[in-house]
């Protein structure tokens, strides 16, 4: 395997652009401790600034922390909103001494975090995995979440479902296609998460270079996290509707969680749900058509609340 200087990483160089765009948006990287067991990092404003706005979390999905996830979310939202941006649990600088590894663990730190930070009441985004823990703040601090943004993140699974992700992506484990350690796997990864079919023409040693920097780190705690998950494990879904107003945004090619999970989650989430589809995407389309996802996403939030 080629090792990349890191002077020469394409990851690391990318990684400093993200940072500063991050900066440039007012953001800055922060530390809290939430108990003696868990400490969460995330990107949030300046906290001396005392001219609030109506405060936005956004929650990335498994693999790269949220600075690899939301950076044109944060450009576009940051005018309009305080906008945060936390590590989950085991990513980037985020730690527990816990041994919890449920989503449900993951959405109670984001609400620590919302209380150390003084946040009354704030909207929350989630993308996959991030999604569960969005759907499981709404659900249990209902008086804290203004709305709920749901994006390609199939809440409502079930077993059987994970099996047919596994078969799509002709894996035995679940840990092998989300924590790839092989060019290969990252390379299966991206032609299910991805519409455009770019993969094949990643070399491998770039590939491999993503791995070793953004897959390695924490790995035995990740895939406890996926071990750990409560959502999936039975054939209901076991899932409540939801009180705040929600939007679900998903790419009509997501072949992580096919389009049928979407229009099934509106109907098991209550009656105020939108569900708006986007074309040539598939389960990123923050990233894969950010114009479109921005506008979305902003129009959602900007818009008065249903009661």
């Amino acid at each position: 395997m080629l090792n990349i200087p890191p002077f020469l990483s394409f990851v690391t160089l990318y990684e400093t652009y993200l940072r500063r765009c991050f900066a440039n948006a007012g953001l800055s990287q922060q530390t809290l401790k939430l108990d003696d067991e868990t400490t969460v990092r995330f990107w949030g404003p300046n906290p001396e600034e005392t001219a609030r706005k109506t405060p936005v979390m956004l929650i990335h999905g498994f693999g790269p922390v949220g600075l690899w996830q939301w950076r044109k979310q944060v450009q576009c939202l940051v005018p309009h909103f305080d906008v945060y941006v936390p590590d989950l649990i085991f990513f980037g600088g985020s730690t527990t001494r816990s041994a919890e590894r449920t989503e449900v663990f993951q959405a109670a730190a984001v609400a620590k975090l919302a209380d150390k930070l003084n946040l009354q009441r704030f909207h929350v985004v989630g993308t996959s995995y991030g999604g569960f823990v969005a759907y499981h703040v709404a659900q249990m601090w209902p008086e804290r979440i203004r709305k709920v943004v749901i994006a390609s993140s199939g809440v409502n699974m079930k077993k059987g479902d994970n099996e047919q992700l596994l078969g799509r992506a002709k894996l035995e484990n679940i840990e092998d296609l989300m924590l790839p350690e092989t060019a290969a796997n990252l390379r299966t990864l991206m032609d299910l998460a991805v519409y455009k079919r770019i993969a094949h023409m990643v070399p491998d040693f770039v590939l491999n270079e993503f791995i070793n920097r953004l897959y390695t780190e924490k790995r035995e705690e990740k895939i406890e996290l996926l071990k750990g998950l409560t959502l999936g494990r039975e054939e209901d879904p076991g899932i409540s509707a939801l009180q705040q107003d929600v939007l679900l945004i998903w790419g009509d090619h997501d072949q992580l969680f096919p389009l049928r999970m979407a229009t099934e989650l509106k109907e098991l989430l209550g009656k105020k749900v939108k569900l708006e589809v986007m074309e040539n995407t598939a389960h990123v389309p923050q990233i894969e058509d950010p114009l479109r996802f921005n506008s979305i996403l902003k129009d959602f939030l900007c818009e008065e609340e249903s009661f």
